[in-house]
């Protein structure tokens, strides 16, 4: 799939179609006289998929509108004259009628798709159908609709990608001025979705540095809800730019009723808006407008960013394997692909080590079945600089000759001897106020004329909408894969938002905030450009840049710095919903746990760490023989099932609210399958719960073996079932402990 992302391009979409096409009216320079608006023919123009369509009509007035997402319909011409919405007190009458791309203007007066401003002072824009075209290439079916305005010459071509098997739309908006003089967008939204009915269950996601991806349930009432973030980076550590919403019911179900999920790849500001009127509830995702007016010069034009839908009429969970399909095909870069165990050196020596302590750690990651080490922060810096702490050192990116005089190479080197892949962190955004960057160059800091530059963690922020920062950026990632030619793995990480923001490069500060994510797409692309082998891992203090945005060139993201394996499994449960489990980099740490205290089994640790991609942070000289033997035993099961992880359909089966959580993953054949269980709280030693799997075929004989233990919970281990039988009721481990787990392989006979 082609990432979109916002350049300012010369006018292209001023050559419309042939198609369905009318000249404009004439144009006069009396500013009272009315342009006419050309008749078109009335139409329905469809967009779908194997199982969902969205339809769209233009009337006779050449306004376009939103009449349908979800089910296939078999005769879509039957909406030819449908508005899609419930007349109450003549409010049809007034323009309200589901419109597929609101403007500020006309008689709409509710959240629009589209806020401008023109070089006159008028705000009004109404867009009307001028044409659209439709391409198919592997699998994917785009559908433009071109819309303009007649008074201001704007234009607007709404874009909608079709995923044929993978059910999902992804879509965004290119705004062309095609007048003669600049305009302002005040506010752009990538998609606008009206949606019909009686109620509206809405699940989103909020939390914060080491409690990222809760969960939370809301029905909608009338009025506007808006999710949004306003911090510039690492814009995810409060809200993600997603949700799923459940129609007609107050009740959240994984496996029933209709659910209509969305996604906004978007890696800086976003907003999303649930405006619930008398009629409808009408959604509009985009860039956040805070403090982020755009200007458009004549004939420039500005592309927003991909919003990815999708619609289910199997619950949530239906929605979520529509999402993980559609991400391993083309929403995660190398999505298709399963990446390496490893061991990251991060909690087992933060910054005190030396080569020796390095190799001793790939010594035994080798020996435990582990594929790949991870160098983590403390490579770099010297003198007074040197990275020895979080103080000093970010933006002086020279090896740390002190600490490794033997250099980066040799480590990799021996990696790789070993029979492990070497991977290394860097954090090429941010720099230290003790650094000879900041000495060299105060303005590419992110800063305020005449306030006070504030710090986080010791650092500052480089202004990535400057072309000058973009090329160091890319040239920190570049100078770090020149150390070695056996270096496989970068960790990015990004561990600060945006205060007090301000640009010396920027002449209008308005451009800021989308601007610098740009800049951080533009030296992505570059990276992927040079190095598209390597494996990239997003970090943002864990879990603050989980988006589609940045995983068009990332593997995989690291889901929290918190590893507790108790807090990862709400955490991941709640990752899950929009994104796939082969991104979830889920570590087995040491205890008590470095971030929460916890104390929590091996085995606990272990099985929750295997329902994503699995690794290790922590000194394995730490554990004991005992210890080593169930790791290395946990490690090699992995490996014969992973392929679940990375490519299998998720089956969430209890959430980890209920004192209990447990979820599956089934082959696309459905003849293989993982199943975990997870008690989280001890009940009775009477209660045994019933766990209910689904995605088996019914009429299929699964042998089940419980995996990583010689003492297994469930009463039919080894035996051979039917998917009937699983699914409905005769699975039923015990699981009373708190912190037992169990993991149980399922092969069709």
């Amino acid at each position: 799939m082609m990432k979109r992302h916002f350049l300012l391009l010369a006018a292209a979409f001023l050559l419309f179609p042939a198609t369905g096409f009318s000249a404009p009216g004439n144009r006069k320079k009396d500013s009272h006289t009315v342009v006419t608006v050309p008749e078109v023919r009335a139409q329905v123009i469809s967009v779908e998929t194997d199982g969902v369509q969205w339809l769209f009509n233009v009337d006779k007035a050449g306004v376009l509108r939103c009449n349908h997402f979800g089910k296939k319909i078999a005769a879509p011409e039957q909406f030819l004259d449908f508005t899609g919405a419930r007349t109450r007190n003549g409010i049809e009458k007034y323009g309200d009628a589901a419109m597929a791309y609101p403007t500020v203007g006309g008689r709409y007066s509710n959240e629009p798709a589209l806020h401008v401003k023109y070089a006159d002072g008028y705000h009004n824009t109404e867009l009307y159908y001028t044409g659209h075209k439709v391409s198919a290439q592997d699998g994917v079916t785009t559908t433009t609709i071109f819309l303009k305005d007649y008074v201001t010459a704007l234009e607007v071509a709404l874009v909608y990608e079709a995923w044929q098997k993978e059910n999902v739309i992804v879509s965004h908006s290119e705004i062309t001025n095609g007048g003669k003089k600049p305009v302002e967008l005040i506010e752009y939204a990538s998609s606008f979705l009206p949606v019909l009915a009686d109620k509206y269950l809405l699940t989103h996601f909020w939390g914060h540095w080491a409690y990222e991806m809760n969960v939370e349930h809301e029905v909608l009432g009338y009025d506007k809800k808006v999710i949004e973030t306003r911090i510039g980076v690492s814009a995810t550590k409060l809200n993600n730019p997603a949700f799923l919403l459940s129609l007609d019911t107050e009740e959240y179900s994984e496996r029933h009723g209709e659910v209509i999920a969305g996604a906004l790849a978007w890696s800086g500001n976003f907003k999303l808006c649930f405006d619930r009127t008398i009629c409808r509830l009408n959604i509009s995702a985009g860039i956040n407008p805070f403090a982020s007016s755009y200007k458009l010069a004549a004939g420039d034009s500005f592309i927003t960013p991909d919003m990815i839908w999708t619609w289910s009429s199997n619950g949530a969970g239906q929605a979520s394997r529509n999402l993980h399909a559609w991400a391993r095909k083309g929403g995660v870069y190398g999505g298709d692909k399963i990446n390496p165990t490893l061991l990251n050196s991060w909690e087992g020596a933060y910054f005190n080590f030396n080569a020796k302590t390095l190799t001793d750690m790939i010594d035994d990651a080798a020996g435990m079945g582990l594929e790949m080490f991870v160098l983590d922060d403390g490579w770099f810096g010297n003198g007074e600089y040197a990275r020895d702490n979080d103080r000093a050192g970010l933006g002086d990116w020279e090896l740390n000759t002190a600490k490794l005089p033997e250099g980066i190479d040799y480590i990799a080197s021996y990696a790789h001897d070993k029979g492990l892949k070497f991977g290394i962190w860097i954090e090429p955004e941010m720099v230290t106020r003790k650094s000879n960057l900041t000495n060299a160059h105060p303005e590419w800091v992110v800063r305020s004329p005449g306030r006070e530059i504030y710090t986080s963690r010791y650092q500052w922020l480089l202004d990535l909408s400057n072309p000058a920062v973009q090329d160091f950026v890319f040239g920190v990632f570049d100078r770090t894969m020149q150390l070695s030619d056996k270096i496989d793995y970068i960790k990015w990480d990004c561990n600060r938002f945006v205060n007090s923001f301000g640009s010396d490069w920027q002449k209008d500060q308005d451009r800021f905030f989308v601007e610098y994510v740009q800049g951080y797409y533009k030296v992505l692309r570059r990276i992927r450009e040079k190095y598209p082998e390597v494996i990239i891992q997003c970090c943002s203090s864990g879990g603050s840049r989980v988006d589609y945005g940045q995983l068009a060139y990332h593997n995989e993201v690291w889901t929290s710095d918190n590893t507790d394996a108790v807090c990862r499994t709400r955490i991941q449960y709640g990752t899950s919903f929009i994104y796939p489990a082969s991104i979830m980099g889920s570590h087995v740490s040491i205890v008590p746990n470095h971030q929460s205290g916890a104390v929590t089994p091996l085995k606990f640790r272990f099985d929750l760490a295997c329902t994503g991609r699995l690794g290790m942070e922590l000194q394995p000289k730490d554990l004991s023989e005992e210890e080593r033997v169930l790791a290395d035993r946990c490690i090699q099961s992995y490996k014969q099932y992973r392929d679940l992880v990375f490519t299998g359909n998720l089956y969430r089966l209890v959430a980890p609210e209920e004192d209990r959580y447990a979820l599956m993953y089934v082959s696309q054949d459905k003849r293989r399958a993982v199943v975990y269980d997870f008690n989280l709280r001890y009940e009775s030693r009477d209660i045994i719960r019933t766990l209910r799997l689904d995605g088996l075929d019914a009429g299929l004989r699964y042998k089940v073996r419980e995996l990583n233990t010689d003492r297994p919970c469930w009463w039919g281990n080894e035996g051979c079932f039917t998917g009937d039988f699983l699914m409905n009721g005769g699975f039923n481990p015990r699981l009373y402990r708190t912190y037992a787990s169990a993991v149980f392989y399922l092969e069709a006979e």
